[in-house]
């Protein structure tokens, strides 16, 4: 416990001076719009850790948080797509499928016994279901990179795009990663490391295309690594007792 009472407040100190010290750099040198964007991405991502951070302690107060950082970041997605870059499916998928599923995520919580103070059961997959989500991730991102390589004009031609791939990854990630914590399972936490992973990736090649906000989502995705990490170890306790 007091090693996870350091390791919160080092997530939420450090990513909180982070982004106030690069807002801060980046403000100079950004427009207009783009100042007004790089504060929102700022404010979003604050509310990402918070979320996360509730999170991986399995607290239902991580809903409330959230909607506010998919929202955001959905709308920073397709900006960052009309700007010439990747973004196109993660913008769609915040916007049509993470939104609602932080209210169904708060339903499904709060019948497995999750409040204000108490903790969700956690629970594991069967062998069964692991071949499930195996399979529904493989196809899926087969089938969502068909689509968006046909029509993502920002990507290059080629066999291969590696900016699609970018944007699909953590989509199929982001997309069964929501699933399993809505009904609090574990494995979770294998696909949020994936996400956090691939976007930073993602963001990496963002901001060497001069997006004034890519920096913010980078170093919000590395924190997001650092979390991930550890609500994989205390979600593996919780579901031994689930």
């Amino acid at each position: 416990k007091t090693f996870n009472r350091w390791f919160n407040a080092f997530i939420l100190i450090g990513m909180s001076v982070a982004l106030i010290i690069t807002t801060a750099l980046k403000l100079g040198d950004a427009g207009g719009a783009g100042r007004t964007l790089l504060l929102v991405s700022a404010f979003g991502s604050l509310m990402g850790v918070l979320a996360t951070v509730c999170s991986a302690n399995a607290r239902i107060l991580t809903f409330a948080f959230g909607l506010l950082d998919v929202a955001i970041y959905g709308v920073v997605c397709f900006i960052n797509w009309k700007n010439g870059g990747s973004g196109l499916g993660n913008a769609l998928l915040h916007a049509l499928y993470f939104v609602p599923m932080q209210f169904i995520g708060f339903y499904q919580w709060r019948k497995r016994g999750a409040d204000a103070s108490s903790q969700v059961r956690a629970r594991r997959l069967s062998g069964r279901q692991w071949a499930l989500y195996t399979a529904a991730f493989v196809l899926g991102t087969v089938v969502s990179y068909l689509v968006i390589a046909r029509f993502d004009r920002s990507a290059a031609e080629g066999f291969l795009k590696v900016a699609v791939v970018l944007d699909v990854l953590p989509m199929m990630c982001n997309i069964l990663g929501q699933l399993l914590m809505s009904t609090a399972y574990m494995e979770q936490w294998i696909f949020w490391i994936g996400v956090n992973v691939t976007s930073i990736l993602m963001w990496s090649f963002a901001l060497k295309g001069g997006g004034d906000f890519a920096l913010i989502y980078l170093i919000k995705y590395a924190f997001y690594l650092l979390n991930s990490l550890n609500g994989l170890r205390i979600w593996i306790r919780l579901s031994r007792k689930g």
